[in-house]
């Protein structure tokens, strides 16, 4: 069994780290160096963090081995420098944090090897080896909203998704009322903030089938939803008039076509992909537009996991094995999501679809605690966050790894963001009728 645990965090270690490789070999030092967006790190930071935060955690934590670079800590810490601020520090150049992240690794290796993964929280069943390949995979995912947020030619390809022959499918999925498990207690590599399960009774309602697509949210757009006052929350009402906001981020119009901007290729709008790159703001006034409304998280996680016939929440939509290419878009195997209605084989037991992959799904909900949270391994990654200023995002999205999606796996951030890889889709009340647009 150690040496299956031993094999599964080196194998989770290496793919983190071939896809950091990727995504910071196809450009020179000066994109490395370079602030292409000041919502964003230059690249070259999020190379060395990843390296600093193995370091710490896996060498000094873990192994008890005597700190590498402890000088360049404080240049690394997230909390420490807005990124805004991080491009005026005295970074590691390109090379010289290639060479730093590469020497921890191979010590990290070692670590590996003569640790027992037993016998400390940090320890059990891996869980401070699958916490970084989590935590690398995460900023994998955040440098290719910096690809996405670049201008120039395209550097990254991929093949296109599967174009499974959709079915008709129903628009929406009732969902029956009654009590639920949320979140995990048994998952080894959850993170705090997924623990522990509890007991969650959510009343009886709807979810769409899909994720909300770019041609029904075009419909939106053409039946004035950035201009009528009344779709929105107040905040968000102010954000798009300060900004002249009018559609999703990287669309424009032109001659009559809607077009977008994706890691460097400009394209038609595909009406039947699940719409990216949307706020809260945005997803909620579609809502509303629609008479309906976002779906809670406990909504979210019920539709996803929850099995009616067997009493009992699965791992993913599909079961309790681990997800396989055919059941949903994760990886950054391809560079866009796959048209709505795709991956049938990871549908959940009552046949809604896409609920893991494809984009992260903006629900309702605050980011708060559950009940009887601890914070584990520190305060930093998720208490800090908890209140009403973030807003939960779940299911995971074609630039996530499997290692950093499940089906408890929670996301958040702020209602204003956009150039995270977010859509949504919408639910309703049982007892509440569809009116559509007002």
């Amino acid at each position: 069994m150690t040496d299956e645990l031993r094999k599964h965090a080196l194998d989770a270690l290496t793919r983190a780290r071939s896809r950091t490789a990727h995504l910071t070999s196809c450009v020179d030092d000066g994109e490395l160096t370079a602030q292409h967006s000041p919502l964003m790190s230059p690249l070259v930071w999020d190379l060395a963090h990843i390296g600093n935060q193995e370091e710490q955690w896996l060498l000094r934590a873990v192994g008890g081995r005597e700190a590498l670079r402890p000088e360049i800590d404080s240049l690394y810490d997230a909390f420490e420098h807005p990124r805004a601020a991080r491009p005026s520090l005295p970074l590691l150049a390109p090379a010289e944090a290639r060479v730093y992240a590469a020497d921890v690794r191979g010590r990290v290796l070692d670590v590996l090897e003569r640790t027992p993964l037993e016998g400390a929280p940090l320890v059990d069943a891996a869980f401070a080896f699958g916490m970084i390949a989590q935590h690398e995979q995460q900023h994998d995912e955040t440098m290719l909203i910096t690809h996405q947020l670049r201008k120039g030619p395209a550097v990254l390809a991929a093949p296109e998704p599967p174009h499974h022959p959709v079915e008709p499918l129903p628009a929406e999925v009732l969902v029956p009322g009654g009590p639920f498990t949320m979140g995990t207690s048994t998952e080894p590599w959850a993170l705090d903030n997924e623990r522990p399960a509890h007991r969650r009774d959510v009343p009886a309602f709807w979810i769409d089938t899909v994720p909300v697509t770019c041609g029904a949210y075009q419909a939106f757009i053409d039946d004035g939803g950035y201009t009528e006052r009344r779709w929105w929350a107040e905040e968000g009402w102010s954000q798009i008039r300060a900004h002249g906001i009018g559609a999703p981020l990287f669309w424009r119009r032109a001659d009559g076509v809607w077009l977008r901007r994706r890691f460097g290729i400009t394209e038609e709008v595909p009406a039947d992909e699940p719409v990216l790159h949307v706020s809260w703001y945005e997803a909620d006034a579609y809502a509303r537009w629609a008479g309906r409304r976002l779906p809670t998280e406990a909504e979210w996680e019920k539709a996803a996991r929850h099995d009616p016939e067997a009493g009992r929440s699965r791992r993913y939509p599909w079961g309790d094995g681990d997800p396989e290419p055919f059941h949903a878009n994760l990886g950054q195997r391809h560079l866009r999501p796959a048209r709505a209605g795709g991956y049938p084989q990871g549908a959940s037991p009552l046949g809604v679809r896409q609920l893991i992959g494809d984009v992260w799904e903006w629900t309702s909900s605050d980011f708060l605690p559950y009940p009887g949270f601890a914070a584990f391994p520190y305060r930093e990654y998720s208490e800090v966050f908890f209140g009403s200023a973030h807003k939960v995002l779940r299911g995971g999205s074609f630039a996530v790894d499997a290692v950093a999606c499940r089906g408890t796996f929670r996301n958040w951030d702020l209602p204003v963001r956009r150039q995270i890889f977010s859509g949504f889709r919408t639910a309703r009340d049982a007892e509440v009728r569809t009116g559509g647009a007002a």
